[in-house]
């Protein structure tokens, strides 16, 4: 009987070792899908990546652009794909725990899919163009309220952190902003440029080169600490807004039916990719804080508590899809 269980034992142990083997070292390429076009940021992150886990493996890495949906049309991709770990999705948590509250997916952004591994935090910063009077927070809060009901603010897009961000402010200090919803940064800061509208809560991905160059002026940042970006900056706790806050993670995605021996191989090449000075370096690069993580069991119990904080704020404001 103990030579029966312990020939079940090493054939069990030696299936799962050629299970991470073929994983590991298999000739068939890993997709990367990345739920936006090229050349955008997660773009950027997900070749730096790529090419790292490509190297540590042994193996092609492969970005797949799938854009479209809030993101749905990358994620669908991946969940049609077989569970093998061979196909992953690189995105921002705002995937799964934002878009879904107005875009209905055809899947449970918390239930079909996890987060294998995150390698950066981003975060939303409060700016104005550089012309504008007010000096700091403070001032422009007195600016805003001096023109009740006449100001307004961006957002990169409806139903986002950016608009979430904006409702909360006018809201918490009474100032009556009428909302400006644009299709991404880049038309919604050239209009703040422009005088058109007065304040925007954006990222500081497309942000920080603005605010390097001096056309923009930052306020506060969303996080519970400060920027390494914007050190002289604070947070809007410390402003006294504590439900500012808005910091998510970015990171791979995978099907929540990822064999355990799988999910444990790829927790370990994203950990490795991502802490290697390559990936490290183009993150602080392209503005977002490296901060890496594999634990799933903490990543998906955080992206759960920010879908339903999310949920509520969509909820009071009435924010409707466009």
């Amino acid at each position: 009987m103990k030579i029966q269980q312990f020939l079940r034992a090493a054939l069990a142990l030696a299936g799962w070792s050629l299970a991470l083997s073929v994983w590991a070292f298999g000739e068939k390429p890993v997709r990367l899908i990345v739920p936006a076009p090229p050349g955008g940021t997660m773009d950027i992150v997900a070749r730096v990546l790529s090419q790292q886990m490509s190297i540590d493996m042994g193996r092609p890495v492969i970005v797949e652009n799938r854009p479209g949906a809030g993101g749905s049309i990358g994620l669908q991709a991946m969940l049609q794909a077989a569970p093998d770990g061979n196909t992953l999705v690189l995105a921002a948590s705002n995937v799964l725990a934002e878009t879904p509250q107005l875009v209905k997916m055809p899947f449970d952004p918390l239930k079909d899919v996890v987060p294998i591994g995150s390698l950066a935090r981003s975060g939303i910063v409060l700016v104005t163009a550089a012309s504008y009077p007010a000096k700091d927070f403070a001032g422009l809060v007195a600016q805003l309220k001096a023109r009740k009901g006449k100001s307004s603010f961006a957002s990169y897009s409806p139903g986002t952190t950016s608009q979430y961000a904006g409702l909360i402010l006018s809201d918490r200090a009474g100032l009556d902003l009428q909302h400006v919803g644009y299709a991404g940064s880049p038309p919604a800061l050239q209009d703040i440029l422009g005088g058109q509208v007065d304040i925007m809560f954006d990222g500081m991905v497309t942000s920080m080169p603005l605010i390097r160059g001096g056309k923009l002026r930052p306020y506060a940042f969303t996080g519970n600490v400060r920027s390494r970006y914007l050190p002289d900056i604070p947070t809007t706790t410390e402003l006294g807004f504590p439900d500012l806050q808005f910091r998510g993670w970015v990171g791979v995605i995978g099907s929540s039916k990822l064999p355990p021996d799988v999910m444990a191989k790829l927790h370990a090449t994203i950990d490795k990719a991502a802490r290697s000075q390559l990936v490290q370096q183009k993150l602080v690069d392209v503005g977002l804080e490296p901060e890496v993580s594999v634990d799933t069991p903490a990543l998906m119990a955080e992206t759960r508590t920010l879908s339903e904080r999310n949920a509520a704020i969509v909820k009071k404001y009435n924010i409707q899809a466009n």
